[in-house]
């Protein structure tokens, strides 16, 4: 089976073609247009869409040795994301699919950031569980089977992405934060600030983040000869401690033998020394570096796997910014 799936939630205009179940080819243009702002601008994200979107699909098929009336279906992010950059995605993919006479089936992009670890690890099976982190969400799931999840504990205020993006500006630092902040970092004493960690009670899943981007902009004020490096390091740390702690206590409550770690804080070098550290009596399955940030090949591999099974969106279906995963 010949899918394509395009992505286009935020900032990353991106197309995958998958075969059987194996990339054979993805493309992802990012937007740099928005570093100067801090954070990204939906109007704009939405015209630099529109512009490199045709062009991207082409590359991929031409990578891919097919043809474009050789697919058999094509998955989009229908949500969640922005709301007019999953417009541009879902109009022009509705438009090829309409015009190649084949079905179209929209992805929710948190559910394939989980299943992203599969092209990592072909032999992952369920149950396990998944740390889900990204910038706009912070999440623990037990993943039963396909199709079966049970959502255990996530943030009530900031996404672990979106405290590493604030702490970013806190410290006059480049966009986005998370990237900015762990360069930083490396030069840092990661213990030398003890940053508040939240909800660390015990059999407590969720997350807090909204204090701690607090506690570091009061320091900063009063400490403006403080070493920059070890207010990074040690800001990354109390985030990245409480991620791995949260993610231990649901692999014992749960007895789960397998957890993965999915989403764009997934990238970073710390957490997975981290996690490997903690909780090193489980296997740990990490997405490849190219697969945790935003991308096309974990929405065509699983719009795949629900082809396959006969699913499909009408040509009708909406986008849906706040889109949560049932």
């Amino acid at each position: 089976m010949k899918i394509l799936g395009i992505e286009t939630s935020c900032d990353e205009t991106a197309a995958a073609v998958c075969i059987d179940g194996e990339i054979i080819s993805t493309k992802l243009s990012s937007q740099e247009i928005h570093n100067k702002f801090g954070g990204v601008i939906p109007e704009l994200a939405s015209r630099e869409h529109e512009k490199v979107i045709n062009l991207i699909v082409h590359k991929v098929i031409e990578e891919s040795n097919i043809s474009l009336n050789s697919l058999d279906g094509i998955a989009v992010t229908q949500g969640p994301g922005l709301s007019g950059a999953l417009i541009t995605g879902c109009s022009f993919s509705k438009g090829l699919a309409l015009g190649l006479g084949i079905p179209i089936i929209g992805i929710n992009h948190l559910e394939a950031h989980i299943f992203a670890n599969f092209l990592a690890d072909p032999s992952l099976s369920f149950p396990f569980v998944c740390l889900l982190v990204s910038g706009g969400h912070t999440q623990i799931w037990n993943i039963i089977n396909f199709g079966s999840y049970e959502l255990l504990g996530e943030t009530r205020d900031d996404a672990a992405g979106e405290a590493f993006d604030k702490g970013a500006r806190i410290l006059g630092l480049g966009y986005p934060g998370g990237p900015e902040i762990e360069k930083l970092a490396k030069n840092g004493d990661y213990k030398s600030i003890n940053f508040p960690r939240a909800l660390l009670e015990k059999n407590n899943l969720e997350f807090s983040f909204s204090g701690l981007k607090t506690s570091l902009l009061y320091y900063v004020d009063k400490n403006k000869n403080a070493k920059t490096e070890n207010i990074a390091a040690s800001y990354q740390y109390a985030i990245i401690d409480v991620l791995v702690q949260k993610l231990k206590l649901a692999v014992d409550i749960t007895g789960s033998k397998t957890c993965v770690i999915a989403g764009g804080v997934a990238a970073n070098k710390f957490l997975r020394r981290h996690v490997e550290k903690v909780i090193s009596n489980k296997k740990i399955v990490f997405p490849d570096l190219s697969y945790c940030t935003d991308n096309a090949a974990m929405i065509a591999f699983l719009g795949e796997k629900y082809l396959k099974k006969g699913k499909k969106s009408n040509f009708n279906f909406s986008i849906l910014p706040n889109m949560r995963i049932a």
